[in-house]
Parts: structure tokens; sequence; C-alpha cells
């Protein structure tokens, strides 16, 4: 009787699919990272108990160094100047005419800059909302 052997077949495992899936993954989370707007301008905000569920399109952001920003819906902050403003929110208005304007200024901004800024809207009835931060727990 002749002896048989038996072989052993040895599977191999691949990863060159679940490379693949990691790729893509990597891709999907690199191109909707891109569609997320967060402010690229750093401002403190002061706190606030009530927050607002209106999504604002526009934005206008005063730094600490007084210097103003705009922004409309995913576009990036333009530098503006405040005799600028009046022409930004009217072309923003243009767009989108039920827009809400909102208004991110540094806690350590003056008032008066706030108020020239509010006064630029409530001229054209825009709608503003003031933005905070919410209280820190």
């Amino acid at each position: 009787m002749a002896l048989k052997r038996r072989t052993r077949i040895s599977a191999a495992f691949s990863m060159a699919s679940m490379t693949d899936i990691i790729f893509l993954l990597l891709i999907f989370f690199m191109i909707t990272s891109t569609m997320v707007s967060p402010n690229a301008i750093k401002v403190l905000l002061p706190q606030g108990k009530q927050q607002t569920s209106a999504k604002p399109l526009t934005r206008v952001i005063i730094d600490k160094d007084l210097n103003y920003y705009g922004g409309f819906g995913n576009e990036a902050e333009m530098p503006l100047s405040l005799e600028e403003l009046p022409a930004f929110l009217k072309e923003c208005a243009q767009r989108e005419p039920d827009m809400y304007v909102a208004l991110y200024a540094d806690e350590s901004v003056p008032y008066r800059e706030i108020v020239r800024v509010l006064n630029v809207a409530n001229e054209n009835q825009y709608k503003m909302v003031l933005a905070t931060r919410p209280p820190e727990k």
C-alpha cells in the first residue's frame, strides 16, 4: 500500500483590498472636510445663555485688532473696511434675500465698533444675529 502524502495548502491573506478601502475612506474624509467652513479668524466670543436656531449665511467678523472680515455661505472670509461693509451686505442680500447676518466680534472689541455694524444692518433692514459662545459649565 502506497503512503499518501497530504499537502497543506495555506491560505494567503492579501491586504490589497483592505488598503483600497482605507484609501477610499481617506479620500472621502479629505473631500468632506474641505466643505466644512470653520472660522479661520480667531475670535474669542463673549458668553451668552441664549443660542439662536437660525443658520446665518453671511458672516461679519471683527477681530481683537479691529480688522473687519466678511464671508458668505461656504466662501472664505475676506478683509473689509467699514466703508465697504454696506456694499458687501447688499451683494449678499441680492444672492439670498432672506439672509441673516451673523456678527462675530471678539470680546475685547469696543462696543462702538459693534454698534457701527449694527447701524449699517439697521439702515438696510438686514436681520442681524450676534454670535456668542455657549456658557461654560
